[in-house]
């Protein structure tokens, strides 16, 4: 019998910055858990703001979608950083810098000791690809194959640790560990991932029916045939949460806390359905006959059909929620916050015929509300809770939020639709919301406000005070940080005034999305604004000390490109309407 778990949480006066791991610079491709990561973390500090906001952090399958993953449990690989890993003595950078990463730079083939004191030319080749974007074909391509040569190294490691003696538990007892303490997800993973390279990549209802199935024989087979890719898939996933708590500590132990999103639905290709596909709605030959989404809004006439499978809420209830419990609890372990996208979906979801082209003939059902946020508040201990409540009006959602306290979502992009009473209008809010400027799904601010037509923008002209296009987004940020919100986040894209360039998904397109990248060198005029531009860069007053300077807060080297620019900094209070301007 489950138990009242009502959450009473509260966000003090707080700010933040969304970045996403993929978007931050380095020498590989796509963003890591390295040094840049630690940089980032240190510019969040120094502005003052209290949390920096994170895309899923979970290995993205088909579309390079962060919301669709191949487990709610394992993080992705690709977010390795192979520096820490050559550091540790499991990879040569010579090795790292003999392979196209697709991000322009030309492969070099030098000496481990010319790589090691830079004595080594690299040039750019534009057919190479870009480095302002990810290219997740070359990243699918080579890089496992580097993180197998680590894999290599490691097990000579591991198996030496358990013949020599060391200070300190003995390598092969951390990994064992690390199995243990992950024992209800990481095999049934490894497993997955391993059988699924076994068949080339294919979905997994498209496996021979013994492992499709998961029999007993299926299952004993293809443990013992892939037994080495296993163990490599459970050496990612080591490495992965080494990288991940390492980092997670650093940024705590600065005063910052970590936002993470979810998605509140599973990818059907992917390990929680193939090995616990009684938890969700499949036939006999565990295939959806419906599918997640949306039905047609404001948006889109077709509506959005994600092609989730959904939750066989019946059977989750009866064995007390437990793979949510066991997901909110991995959650809690890797974030300070955790954001469920589409919370909506917990009261009430969108069902859609699996054969449908689109959303248009779907119909609703109810969710099981109260009965899952009780777990979910009983699964996280001390953590907090956003809601993204976007979208169709459901009072019974407002009555869930208010009961566990959970703040929901406003987006100044929404606010200049409609009359004085939108709710994404600051004068309208209340101080228990989050307040974005954009979502990932949006375009930046930037681009929203230059590209669309003066007719549009009307409201947006008279409530900001401005009918100058380079100054609205100053004025955006304005409008939030003056509301009573107790917290707000804009995106890395918008503080830096980036366009439509920089924008990270449009949603139902495919093949343009999830790629941007901040650049390792800063001074790419495709990256960063040209000389002269202003930037603004909200600081909150409240915990400032008498060596902060603005010359301190651009010369971190995240944000070394700044030195050339024009830096206004906010400096914010700890009530609303305190933005005072300071340069």
């Amino acid at each position: 019998m489950m138990k009242n778990e009502t959450k009473k949480q509260t966000f003090d006066r707080s700010a933040g910055v969304l970045m996403s791991i993929s978007s931050l610079p380095s020498d590989y491709g796509i963003g890591t858990m390295g040094k840049a990561a630690y940089e980032f973390a240190d510019f969040v500090r120094a502005c003052n703001h209290k949390y920096w906001q994170v895309l899923p952090i979970g290995s993205t399958t088909y579309g390079d979608s962060p919301y669709q993953s191949y487990s709610a449990f394992a993080g992705n690989p690709y977010f390795i950083d192979l520096d820490m890993l050559a550091e540790d003595g499991l990879l040569l950078k010579s090795d790292m810098l003999a392979v196209d990463w697709g991000d322009g730079k030309v492969p070099v083939h030098i000496s481990e000791e010319e790589a090691g004191n830079g004595n080594f030319t690299q040039n750019t080749d534009i057919g190479l690809g870009n480095e302002c974007y990810v290219s997740y074909e070359k990243m699918y391509q080579n890089r496992f194959a580097v993180l197998r040569k680590a894999f290599e190294s490691y097990k000579a490691v591991r198996s030496e640790s358990r013949v020599k003696l060391a200070a300190g538990l003995p390598e092969y007892k951390k990994y064992d560990n690390f199995i243990r303490d992950n024992a209800d997800w990481i095999e049934n993973y490894a497993l997955f991932m391993a059988v699924k390279e076994h068949f080339n990549g294919v979905v997994w209802s498209e496996w021979d029916e013994d492992i499709r199935f998961r029999t007993e024989e299926g299952l004993k087979k293809y443990r013992s045939l892939l037994a080495d890719d296993i163990d490599f898939w459970i050496f990612v996933q080591y490495e992965f949460d080494k990288q991940w708590q390492k980092l997670k500590n650093y940024v705590n132990s600065i005063g910052v806390e970590i936002i993470g999103d979810i998605p509140i639905y599973m990818g059907y290709d992917s390990a929680d359905v193939w090995a616990e596909s009684q938890y969700f709605q499949l036939n006999e030959d565990r295939l959806c006959e419906k599918v997640a989404g949306v039905p047609p809004d404001a948006f889109s006439d077709l509506g959005q059909k994600w092609g989730n499978p959904l939750y066989d809420w019946d059977t989750l209830e009866k064995d007390d929620f437990s793979w949510w419990y066991r997901r909110m609890h991995k959650s809690a372990q890797l974030y300070d916050v955790i954001r469920i996208d589409h919370f909506i979906g917990i009261v009430k979801y969108y069902t859609i015929p699996a054969d449908m082209p689109d959303a248009r003939q779907g119909e609703y059902c109810m969710g099981p509300g109260k009965k899952l946020t009780d777990v979910i508040n009983r699964a996280i201990g001390d953590k907090k809770i956003i809601a993204e409540d976007l979208g169709v009006l459901v009072p019974e959602v407002n009555e869930l939020l208010e009961e566990n306290n959970y703040p929901g979502m406003k987006v100044l992009e929404f606010a200049f639709g409609g009359d004085r009473k939108n709710p994404h209008l600051p004068h309208n809010y209340t101080q228990n919301c989050v307040v974005y400027g954009g979502t990932h799904d949006n375009e930046t601010l930037m681009g929203y406000f230059i590209e669309h037509p003066d007719w549009e923008l009307g409201y947006a002209y008279d409530y900001l005070d401005t009918r100058d296009k380079e100054r609205m987004v100053d004025q955006v940020f304005r409008a939030a940080y003056g509301s009573v919100a107790n917290l707000v986040i804009f995106a890395v894209q918008d503080i830096l005034k980036l366009g439509n360039w920089a924008r990270m998904n449009t949603p139902s397109t495919l093949g343009t999305n999830w790629k941007w990248r901040v650049t390792s060198s800063h001074g790419s005029s495709a990256s960063v604004p040209s000389t002269g531009t202003i930037i603004l860069l909200p600081v909150f007053s409240s915990v400032l000390d008498s060596s902060f300077t603005v010359t301190t807060l651009v010369r971190l080297p995240f944000l070394s490109f700044l030195n050339s620019l024009t830096v206004v900094v906010y400096i914010l209070g700890s009530c609303p309407n305190t933005a005072i301007a300071s340069s």
